[in-house]
């Protein structure tokens, strides 16, 4: 299954199911208003999030295809449009038209880093000292916190440039959301946003590096493990424009990563609570070269099969 949040003017935030056609229809209900929510209430009552949502449907009457109305691309008079698509959801935020939320509101995010070989070595090339690949080579791995709701956006979200990063750079990711014993109850895609200068500078500025405004971005859905085959066999692409034009391509397979998710979230998991819903990201694959630091409005596009296109544009803080 896969879940969605967005908003709809004068309602607010709702939640969607995503169909196989990209249609989403709208399950939103008074004790469930987020996907956090439904997925506390499955938890609580031990069945699937399918259960959940198909007992909301039941108990709210579904009317005729709801009715609203969407500014087209051409920015003339709103017309009127029936029914909810993924498509028609995947535009600028603006509290006057239907747009997507961040997928689950995540009560923390947290990173983790240099699980990727090419991360380790292309790291060690800018610094002094070999400390990526010490640490791609260890038995404890990098975990960092990231952000909180107020630090995330969702797609067409601005992310941002720290005011004191000159080399401020995307890191595509698959995240994972942790149930309330460490179990993964759903994936989405990360762009872990972080201002490398900083962090080369000193690896003790690493949380200024990583946690500021816009840090990062989460979307565009809620992917329950069903829809996952194999989460070690997933091809991921980045894509920066600048101008309407490709300034950088990447792409990476999951297979690549070293580390298994239950073995993060061991470590995660030490001695440090974690609240339900929490959001790990896996580390990334794809480095942008130092010459293509991120600008003010380019827009970085990430994309996965079954996990949509989450894409956003820069901001300079």
């Amino acid at each position: 299954m896969k879940l969605i949040q967005f908003h709809l003017p004068n309602l607010g935030k709702r939640v969607g199911i995503v169909t196989r056609d990209d249609e989403v229809i709208d399950v939103t209900s008074e004790e469930s208003p987020g996907v956090l929510e439904v997925l506390e209430l499955a938890d609580t009552e031990q069945v699937s999030v399918g259960v959940i949502l198909a007992d909301i449907q039941e108990k709210v009457a579904t009317p005729a295809p709801m009715k609203f109305h969407l500014l087209p691309e051409t920015g003339d008079e709103p017309t009127e449009s029936e029914g909810l698509t993924l498509k028609k959801l995947d535009v600028t935020p603006d509290e006057k038209v239907p747009h997507l939320l961040s997928p689950i509101d995540s009560p923390e995010v947290w990173g983790c880093g240099v699980t990727y070989k090419r991360s380790a070595d292309m790291r060690d090339d800018d610094s002094e000292q070999d400390i990526y690949s010490r640490v791609y080579f260890a038995d404890r791995p990098e975990i960092f916190f990231k952000a909180t709701p107020a630090r995330c956006v969702g797609p067409n979200g601005f992310i941002g440039i720290r005011s004191d990063s000159a080399l401020t750079a995307t890191e595509p990711e698959l995240a994972y959301i942790l149930g309330n014993n460490g179990e993964i109850i759903g994936y989405t895609l990360c762009n872990d946003v972080s201002a490398w200068d900083i962090e080369r500078d000193n690896p003790l500025y690493l949380p200024q590096s990583k946690v500021f405004y816009g840090c990062c971005a989460l979307g565009p859905m809620f992917v329950t493990p069903s829809e996952v085959d194999d989460p070690y066999n997933l091809e991921m692409q980045c894509t920066v424009l600048r101008d309407g034009e490709t300034l950088y391509k990447g792409d990476v397979n999951t297979s690549q990563i070293n580390w298994k998710f239950e073995e993060l979230t061991e470590f995660l998991m030490r001695d440090n609570p974690i609240p339900f819903g929490t959001i790990v990201s896996t580390g990334t694959g794809i480095i942008v070269p130092n010459d293509l630091p991120l600008a003010p409005g380019d827009t970085v596009q990430i994309e996965m099969d079954g996990f949509g296109m989450l894409s956003n544009p820069v901001k300079q803080l």
